[in-house]
């Protein structure tokens, strides 16, 4: 949404200073290699077929096919015929920021904050749109590409909306055809969504249960029984894995030292990062680095 919203180096596509959301079409045709990226990515298959491969394993993609991948998550792409995606990326301040409200909403707070990490998915959820909605959820994409033309500071409102209808679109088929009858009728508890908050934003603190619980005025067993009825881990187990999505930022975009990395996270204990990081990703940290350092990017 500036005169120059991405560039392209090398056949990697990364964000530029001031961009909001990238949008486009990209045409596979054999494989993309294995990448990681610093953004939230949406790629919904439109066309042909492929396989795509991540720490979750071996997919088979066909047109309708969506995998939405939390910051941090490598993935690749092989045996492509034809495979059309339409991505979408964005940062995850814009969640922070313009969309905080999402994280209230029961279908959407699920799409974007939590679904992506229940049932040890380790930050990627997939789902499908099928015959109307895969028209419906193209649309939006569409229209957010046409929108990097645009002036952002003129045209904000009209990609965040975008992106709201977007993800409106993708939670309800999350959801199910039965997903009015299927989704809570509340959002969660008020203290769910601002435990969040706080560990979010104080990733270095040396949190505990009990002072978490404090600052919101629960005991700790009530807090963890809130937190995992909304979240579906405990709280001290989504801080290790916000943890480990910004140490993964660190380690492709800077060049500070490991332990470093892992004190600015909030994990001064090399061995315990270690461990950590390997449990969320799959590869140790140095393993991270040595593969996806670079320029922040995102599949194409």
């Amino acid at each position: 949404m500036n005169a120059a919203p991405i560039s392209d180096s090398s056949g990697l596509v990364y964000f530029t200073d001031g961009s909001l959301v990238y949008a486009g079409r990209h045409v596979h045709e054999d494989s993309y290699p294995a990448h990681t990226h610093s953004f939230v990515e949406i790629a919904v298959v439109a066309e042909g077929g492929g396989t795509h491969l991540s720490q979750a394993g071996r997919r088979d993609l066909t047109a309708g096919d969506v995998v939405l991948l939390r910051p941090g998550v490598w993935h690749e792409y092989e045996e492509c015929a034809g495979l059309v995606l339409h991505n979408c990326c964005f940062g995850p301040g814009l969640l922070g920021r313009e969309l905080a409200w999402a994280r209230e909403d029961p279908l959407l707070g699920h799409l974007l904050w939590t679904g992506p990490y229940a049932l040890d998915r380790r930050g990627m959820l997939t789902t499908r749109l099928e015959g109307a909605a895969l028209q419906e959820g193209l649309s939006h994409l569409e229209a957010l590409a046409e929108l990097q033309a645009k002036p952002v500071h003129l045209h904000r409102g009209d990609a965040v909306g975008r992106l709201a209808l977007l993800f409106g679109c993708l939670a309800r088929a999350v959801a199910g055809p039965g997903a009015d009858a299927l989704a809570p009728a509340s959002p969660p508890h008020p203290a769910v969504a601002e435990a969040m908050r706080l560990m979010e934003g104080r990733l270095a603190h040396r949190w505990t249960l009990a002072e978490l619980a404090g600052e919101l005025h629960l005991v700790p067993g009530s807090l963890v029984r809130l937190f995992k009825s909304a979240v579906g881990v405990p709280p001290m187990t989504y801080l290790a894995r916000q943890r480990a999505e910004a140490a993964a930022a660190l380690l492709v975009r800077s060049d500070q030292p490991i332990v470093q990395i892992g004190q600015a996270v909030g994990w001064p204990d090399p061995n315990h990062f270690a461990r950590r990081f390997k449990a969320h990703f799959g590869l140790s940290a140095s393993v991270y680095r040595r593969r996806f350092s670079g320029a922040p990017h995102i599949s194409r």
